[in-house]
């Protein structure tokens, strides 16, 4: 897919144009852009929309409990490999979403993802897979960290802290800080 995408669009990153005014809001001292803040909107509403899902449907409660035990659901009466095709679905749909908020924030190109889902998946380690808060604190740690390191010592440095904090993670408590 990456080289066909390449092939059709060619190998350069491209611009993606942003629906809102690309002027910078004053936001408690800080420059915001009102992309980064529909970013932050849209994955609150996302996280909301999941837990609503998960929590007060049916098809939610199948997911929850297929991911919990896929025997016990499968006596249940539930359909498991349906429901992790749609599981899978679901996740291919909230990455596409993910994929056109941050798009008028970086350039886009075929591997645009490759960074944002390995600092995804340590996000997720740092904060706890089964965890949604703890994922939100991962990402606020991550985040903290990644500009500090960023602004007194070097942006070419800024991606060593979460590595750092992975291994230390992994290495004291491998379910994450709020994982079971």
């Amino acid at each position: 897919f990456k080289n066909v995408a390449e092939n059709i669009w060619g190998r350069d990153d491209l611009k993606f144009p942003s629906p809102l005014p690309e002027a910078p809001m004053k936001v408690l001292g800080a420059n915001v852009l009102p992309m980064e803040l529909l970013v932050i909107a849209g994955a609150v509403l996302m996280m909301l929309a999941v837990e609503f899902f998960n929590r007060k449907t049916i098809y939610g409660k199948a997911v929850v409990a297929t991911f919990n035990d896929r025997d016990a659901a499968k006596l249940m009466g539930i359909n498991t490999g349906l429901v992790i095709t749609f599981s899978y679905a679901l996740s291919s749909l909230t990455a596409s979403f993910a994929g056109v908020l941050i798009a008028p924030l970086t350039l886009t190109g075929a591997t645009m993802g490759a960074v944002l889902g390995l600092k995804a998946f340590a996000v997720a380690i740092i904060g706890g897979l089964t965890s949604g808060m703890g994922i939100i604190v991962g990402g606020i740690i991550l985040g903290v960290a990644e500009t500090t390191t960023g602004f007194y010592i070097s942006t070419g440095y800024k991606d060593v802290p979460g590595l750092v904090l992975l291994l230390l993670v992994l290495a004291v408590k491998p379910a994450g800080l709020f994982g079971k």
